[in-house]
């Protein structure tokens, strides 16, 4: 098993015992809420006649129901209306700190908490969402959980988990231009595999993550859980100490001092043992587009579909159900695939960074004719922020949609939704069947660079033929 990393401190230092299952009972700093997955988990605290244990832990927001178009209350959609107001009335019923619509913090809650600076290395962190790994970018721990883990948490601020083992993924060399987080983390999926890591943390390392600011951290981060992976992490540093600091939960005066020093001793030592090692060249990667059903069928952009025969034996079959689904044929090229609708956003690329860059390639140019191309900021600050910077003027000269905050298309549990066998080229970290909102509807990933040169092509293509002219 692994030893001296910062996973392994992280686990001993919130270890409460050992249960008779042999699991650890993990003590949780923060939690995280939001409107789909706590209603029925403080359902079951109220049978029980349980309170939330900690709620000053606890932090809440509303994301995956809001529209991004019309805000106004009540909500179009009597279900999505129903869910905010079931949880405005158990935040208030039990003293949580609430991130509503309008307050200037809502958002997704993946964007909101380190935005907030609620996040910090050293953390355990749940949160009932897949994508609660994001947090590993400080040098956090931090798992997505189900509704019934939500009910332990809220009741006993603890997790019952098995120890996971650490796998070294490093990353060394400078990205060439026109390749972004997202597309070093979809690479890593397309070679692990999107059962690669079950079973194991991530500790992402090397040159290229030393090289990183915090948002792209948090992509890479995001997607861990795509890649198998139940959390990620990136040893903090002075990048994240920079990022952190003057940020409202942020310590300060002393204790800023102190905290630092200890979030310093938490990092990996040199000598660290692992389960696992596996090393990658940034200078091979090149911007990545998804051909398939999974996070791990991924190609550079000048490559083709795989064909079945090359594959290993056991993907075989789901790339012959993703040929099929997708109406993709093996051997000939991604570049060049039709789409219909340019999504940019969601937990993994909606932060101001991502946008700032989506804007490098908008601007000057116009979306090509008959594409649905829209820009939804992660949080209320990440649009304003845009908007101060006339992001948003560049996006709408261009013919992009700029909306409110919200999860929006990632999986269109709002009216953000593709209709029929609709394409989509998406920035977002899931690429299932019917992710986005129709039972036939198809997507393909790539970094929010990449959706908005296909936007303005009409079509998959290569971001850095436009970076360069």
């Amino acid at each position: 098993m692994s030893k001296g990393t910062l996973f392994d401190k992280v686990w001993a230092a919130h270890t409460v015992g050992t249960l008779a299952s042999g699991q650890t009972q993990l003590f949780i700093g923060l939690h995280l809420i939001h409107e789909v997955t706590s209603p029925q988990a403080f359902a079951m605290l109220r049978e029980r006649q349980l309170s939330v244990l900690f709620p000053d832990r606890t932090i809440a927001t509303v994301d995956h129901i809001v529209p991004t178009d019309n805000q106004a209350r009540p909500f179009v959609d009597d279900l999505a209306e129903e869910m905010i107001q079931a949880l405005e009335q158990n935040c208030k019923n039990n003293n949580i700190r609430f991130y509503n619509i309008g307050s200037g913090r809502q958002g997704i809650v993946h964007v909101i908490a380190p935005e907030q600076g609620l996040t910090q290395p050293g953390m355990t962190i749940a949160c009932g969402d897949s994508h609660t790994s994001t947090h590993g970018a400080f040098g956090a721990i931090a798992f997505g959980i189900g509704t019934s883990q939500v009910r332990d948490v809220l009741a006993s601020q603890t997790l019952a988990l098995a120890k996971l083992k650490v796998r070294k993924v490093e990353v060394n060399g400078t990205l060439r231009p026109g390749v972004y987080a997202k597309d070093v983390v979809l690479h890593i999926i397309r070679t692990l595999g999107v059962k690669g890591g079950v079973g194991f943390a991530y500790e992402f390392a090397g040159t290229t993550f030393e090289q990183m600011n915090m948002e792209e951290r948090m992509t890479v981060c995001n997607m861990s859980i795509e890649g198998g992976a139940r959390c990620g992490y990136v040893n903090p540093d002075q990048t994240t100490y920079d990022y952190i600091q003057g940020r409202e939960f942020a310590p300060s005066g002393d204790d800023w001092d102190k905290a630092v020093a200890w979030w310093e001793r938490l990092r990996s030592d040199a000598d660290a043992e692992y389960d696992d090692v596996v090393v990658f060249d940034a200078a091979e990667i090149e911007p990545t587009v998804t051909w398939g059903i999974t996070p791990g069928q991924g190609i550079g952009v000048t490559e083709q579909v795989p064909v079945a025969e090359s594959l290993p034996e056991g993907d075989r079959a789901i790339a012959q159900e993703a040929y099929h689904y997708m109406d993709l044929q093996p051997g000939t090229a991604i570049k060049g695939t039709p789409v219909d609708v340019c999504f940019i956003g969601s937990c993994t690329n909606g932060r101001i960074s991502d946008l700032r860059e989506a804007a490098k390639v908008a601007e000057g140019q116009q979306v090509a004719t008959g594409i649905k191309a829209f820009v939804v900021p992660g949080s209320e600050k990440v649009k304003q922020e845009a908007e101060a910077e006339g992001l948003d003027k560049i996006f709408e000269a261009a013919g992009f949609e700029w909306r409110q905050a919200g999860c929006s298309m990632c999986l269109a549990m709002n009216p953000d939704k593709l209709q029929g066998r609709q394409i989509s080229a998406s920035s977002s970290n899931r690429n299932f069947k019917g992710r986005q909102g129709s039972a036939s509807g198809r997507t393909l990933l790539m970094s929010p660079a990449m959706v908005a040169a296909a936007a303005i092509a009409g079509h998959v293509t290569d971001v850095r033929d436009l970076l360069k002219s």
